[in-house]
């Protein structure tokens, strides 16, 4: 995707653009708010936000036994199938993206497939001789301008565009969709935490009925990585700054938990995210990379995020940024125990 595109996209869904017709401030500095903390860092710090627990799982940011056992045999159930979903040595699997702008360019940058940009992860993954090149087939799905309600309907058009546009030409299918990393926001939230109308609330919602939508979509996905925002204290614009950026995280947190509590008690434990039961319903839902920090605050494993590495609007990722989330994709997929078997030439799970 262009600049000029993403700027069309953005203006489609409200943001305030300079580009747009309207006036736009450089980038601020960083949120100076240090009630917030990364959620992978806050059980170090035996820290909460808002009255709320961090850190990735339930627990910390370790995958409870019985969930990663789980996601262990949903990763050994990913195999070669042939273009109507029938296992064959020749036949492939395929990653898919799915979301919006940034979802789109940190994933392959150019907004299309192929080319994706080299510094974009699918880039960086082409170049590495440690990925499966052979079985793996990835294709970026996210599309600039789709919020999360273009995800939450198996009829939607954004999944036949992927359809005819990107698997069908590839000499792919639907049929081999099985594994998907989703990025999703709201453009224009208004209510933040802990507001029981707030805008993480809305997206716990959207993904649990995205995960359904997607098991739908591609009868044989086994997996969905979930992914929240990058830091948004940069925004000049109201399309998706702080706090919803950071509070995002805690939308994924709850969904992954969501599916955690319901396998482990039986019946559905937040109605929010509603039925996620991976048996029956839903894919195995896990983690994918999380995005956030404070600005040039450390997070740590070093992680910051500055002013270089968005574009002017303070929201989007510049190449360098792009770059950034396309490396902690690819150290996810290298290293995830839930991931390696299918993500590397000869791994396993």
């Amino acid at each position: 995707m262009t600049r000029t595109t993403r700027i069309v996209a953005s203006c489609l869904i409200g943001a305030v653009l300079s580009a747009c017709g309207g006036k736009a401030a450089g980038p601020t500095p960083p949120d100076a708010d240090t009630t917030k903390i990364p959620i992978n860092d806050m059980p170090a710090a035996n820290a909460h936000y808002l009255g709320f627990a961090g850190g990735l799982y339930p627990i910390g940011n370790a995958i409870p036994t019985a969930h990663l056992a789980a996601g262990m045999s949903h990763a050994k159930g990913i195999q070669p199938l042939d273009i109507n979903g029938n296992p064959t040595a020749s036949g492939r699997y395929v990653l898919v993206s799915i979301g919006m702008s940034n979802t789109t360019q940190e994933f392959c940058s150019a907004g299309s497939n192929p080319p994706c940009a080299s510094w974009s992860f699918v880039g960086q993954a082409a170049a590495d001789p440690a990925v499966n090149h052979t079985t793996l087939a990835i294709v970026n799905g996210a599309r600039g301008g789709q919020a999360a309600s273009s995800w939450t309907s198996p009829t939607s058009p954004e999944y036949d565009r992927i359809r005819d546009t990107w698997l069908t030409p590839s000499g792919l299918s639907e049929q081999q969709v099985q594994i998907a990393w989703v990025k999703v926001a709201n453009a224009q939230p208004t209510v933040s935490l802990p507001a029981s109308t707030a805008d993480a609330y809305t997206l716990v919602s959207q993904m649990g009925t995205i995960a359904r939508t997607l098991k739908q979509r591609y009868p044989n996905l086994q997996q969905i990585f979930f992914s929240s925002r990058i830091y948004a204290g940069y925004a000049t614009t109201t399309l998706n700054p702080e706090p919803y950026a950071y509070e995002s995280g805690f939308a994924v947190k709850w969904v992954v938990q969501a599916q955690i509590d319901q396998m482990q008690q039986g019946s559905v434990q937040n109605v929010r995210a509603g039925d996620l039961d991976y048996g029956k319903i839903a894919p195995w839902i896990g983690w994918g990379p999380y995005l956030w920090t404070r600005g040039t605050t450390p997070r740590s494993d070093g992680l910051i995020w500055t002013t270089a590495d968005v574009e002017s609007d303070g929201t989007h990722p510049s190449q360098s940024g792009e770059q950034k989330v396309g490396s902690l994709l690819m150290d996810f997929f290298k290293t995830s125990p839930v991931t390696q078997c299918w993500f590397l030439a000869g791994g396993s799970c």
